[in-house]
């Protein structure tokens, strides 16, 4: 089972290696444009200095390599560590077609393959860019910024320096890769099928436990707890807890479902990002 989430993990750091230099050497390089994070730098420095993109991508992230390391522990550091140098040597000595030279198409589909790249080395267990460990322990120090506003920070810093070295409609097309790119790693981590975990507090959580188990065929978890003071009067009164976890289409059902049942029912939604193992499909005759 190890051997086979070992293979599994390799696989996909592979793929994801070549889609993204796919979209590096296929799309953007071709026509100048850039991506977020390091692999931007990289290129930004590059164009500078007329040094190997190749060399610069893996120097440029050894410091975020070390800082993973210390975070994550050496089987990340040492993954990802060998994520980037197979990106390196992709850019180096591989060959990929130059794709198309329409600005919006290079800038769209090089999003793609390189948020699909990155997307599909998070899944092996690695990364191919260091911004996001960066970003991770500022985030940690801080503790008043989150960590997406800080890979925000960061690539406004990136893009503006590549406003001032490769112009506005370059620079202009490069944002719209980071968007693309950044679409698609959330599609390849969190799937087409958006989650929403739901909270239900009411005096009548049989019924509705019932309900959502058997007439619509969701799995819960149930909690016990007492109410504060509420609008019904009643102060320490038990009050069931209901968890589900539900697809975004199946949420106004539920919601109608249970309104039904308790109209003073209190329930909190929040997204999910990912959900493993437990009842999320529903079962066969609901």
């Amino acid at each position: 089972m190890k051997f086979r989430g070992a293979f599994v993990d390799s696989l996909l750091i592979v793929l994801g290696i070549l889609s993204a230099g796919m979209g590096l050497k296929g799309f953007l390089l071709p026509s100048h444009f850039i991506d977020g994070g390091v692999t931007g730098i990289s290129i930004l420095v590059a164009d500078a200095t007329g040094l190997p993109l190749s060399i610069l991508i893996f120097i440029i992230n050894i410091p975020f390599l070390f800082l993973g390391y210390r975070k994550l522990g050496i089987g990340f550091a040492l993954r990802s560590a060998a994520a980037i140098g197979g990106l390196s040597l992709a850019l180096a000595f591989m060959h990929f077609p130059d794709v198309t030279p329409d600005k919006l198409l290079t800038a769209v589909f090089g999003g793609v393959f390189i948020g699909a790249g990155i997307g599909m080395a998070i899944r092996g267990g690695a990364v191919l860019d260091g911004t996001e460990i960066a970003a991770l322990l500022v985030s940690k120090k801080t503790q008043v910024v989150r960590v997406s506003d800080v890979i925000l920070i960061l690539n406004v810093i990136i893009f503006g320096a590549a406003i001032l070295q490769l112009g506005v409609e370059k620079a202009l097309y490069s944002i719209l890769t980071y968007l693309a790119a950044s679409k698609m790693i959330d599609f390849i981590l969190n799937g087409l099928e958006q989650y929403t975990g739901m909270t239900i507090v009411s005096a009548k959580g049989e019924e509705i436990r019932i309900a959502i188990t058997q007439s619509l065929g969701r799995g819960v978890t149930v909690y016990q707890g007492k109410s504060g003071y509420g609008k019904d009067g009643h102060i320490n009164a038990p009050r069931e807890i209901i968890f589900t976890v539900a697809t975004r289409l199946e949420v106004p059902l539920l919601k109608k479902e249970i309104l039904r049942i308790d109209p003073s029912a209190f329930i909190v939604q929040q997204s999910v990002d990912d959900t493993t193992g437990g009842l999320l499909k529903r079962k066969k005759g609901h």
